[in-house]
């Protein structure tokens, strides 16, 4: 091998890298976004009624941050395998309670004369409520773990082929399935179970159907850049291996 080859070789397996870097940062902010940012209730207004949503769409703010999460895991899955994919999800479920270990430890913690948030107002953004805690963890397991198995069973029933159909295919499917969870629990039955204040069933069906219209735009929009990813990394790397664990 010349010196350029192995030049050559190297940069594309440090790029390599990066981007594997990248696509791990990347799944763990979005991840870290939507806990934060799950308890506020975004209104958005849509030019047609849809049928239990209406003509506004309700859904909770973590799900433009949690759409962000497939993406990187369907980049993640295809370019470095499924055993990769399921061990970065699932790492990822438990960094999710070294979060709320830490914020609970921040709002626990003496508040100085000089903040300039107050305690009430900081533990109502930073500390989730435990409905949120419990459908955002369920959902989070079942769904991100069900989008890697659909994504390499695809992947496996096309020889390869066809990235756009595993990726929208277990993207689509995921996304109900952590819909459905999230929506049920966190704003249904932990609060009935707990003696909160749950939603309606026409009430969480309107949120069910909106978070999932939303959900399933990004997965349709995210494909060209799924494709763009792989293909700059592939580019980069010709004849590197990346998928070592299907």
């Amino acid at each position: 091998m010349s010196v350029d080859t192995a030049a050559s070789t190297e940069s594309g397996v440090a790029f390599g890298r990066g981007v594997q870097m990248g696509l791990l940062s990347l799944f763990v902010t979005a991840l870290v976004t939507a806990q934060v940012t799950a308890s506020k209730l975004l209104a958005i207004d849509i030019p047609v009624s849809i049928p239990l949503a209406g003509e506004t769409l309700l859904l909770p703010g973590a799900a433009l941050a949690y759409a962000v999460t497939f993406f990187a895991s369907d980049c993640y899955a295809e370019l470095y395998g499924r055993r990769s994919a399921q061990l970065m999800v699932n790492v990822a479920f438990f960094m999710n309670f070294v979060f709320l270990v830490l914020a609970f430890l921040t709002i626990r913690a003496p508040i100085s004369d000089f903040s300039t948030v107050g305690q009430t107002e900081f533990a109502s953004v930073i500390g989730a409520s435990l409905p949120i805690v419990v459908g955002s963890l369920a959902a989070y397991l079942v769904s991100q773990n069900w989008d890697v198995i659909v994504f390499h069973r695809l992947k496996a029933y096309t020889d390869g082929d066809a990235l756009w159909l595993r990726n929208i295919g277990s993207t689509a499917s995921s996304q109900l399935i952590d819909t459905v969870i999230f929506i049920s629990l966190a704003f249904g039955i932990v609060p009935l179970l707990v003696g909160g204040d749950p939603r309606t069933l026409s009430a969480i069906a309107g949120l069910i159907v909106g978070q999932y219209i939303l959900k399933l735009l990004i997965a349709l929009g995210d494909t060209p850049f799924v494709y763009a990813v792989v293909g700059i990394v592939r580019s980069r790397s010709p004849g590197e291996s990346l998928d070592t664990a299907r």
